[in-house]
């Protein structure tokens, strides 16, 4: 048992500020990202550079941005980067990432189930069965768990 049973000092905070009413959202969302470059990205797919490319829209993925247009114009630019990589090169692709690279692409698969188009949701498939494999279970509790969307 407690030797201080008669302790009420846990009665004197508020727990009314912890509402979700006055919860406030983080004020650390970069306004000016405008998420990676269709042209730069063509040209290195027209090269096939296509690992260069995954890096590239990877890194300069609009993660803290509330601007919904340009998360979608860059949600598309990572699928067709996605699209363009055949299955045998996925794995190549993969092993230049790093941990918070690999969150990123697993919730941009996330974003390509939400929004199917014609043949994408076979490849979205294989990318997440490679990513996993990378990553294990690990990836997918951070990407759903995580409040910064793509």
């Amino acid at each position: 048992m407690s030797k201080n049973t008669r302790n009420t000092a846990f009665r004197k905070v508020d727990v009314d500020q912890y509402g979700e009413e006055v919860y406030e959202e983080d004020q650390t969302a970069d306004e000016g990202a405008t998420g990676p470059s269709d042209a730069e990205v063509q040209s290195m797919l027209a090269k096939g550079r296509n690992g260069d490319a995954l890096q590239y829209v990877l890194t300069n993925a609009p993660l803290t941005s509330k601007n919904q247009g340009v998360k979608d114009k860059a949600a598309q630019t990572v699928l067709k980067v996605l699209m363009s990589l055949k299955a045998n090169e996925i794995e190549g692709s993969l092993k230049g990432l790093d941990q918070a690279k690999q969150d990123t692409l697993m919730k941009y698969i996330y974003r390509g189930f939400e929004n199917p188009s014609e043949g994408s949701s076979a490849q979205l498939l294989v990318w997440h069965d490679k990513l996993f494999a990378v990553t294990g279970v690990g990836s997918i509790v951070r990407v759903l768990t995580d409040r910064k969307r793509v």
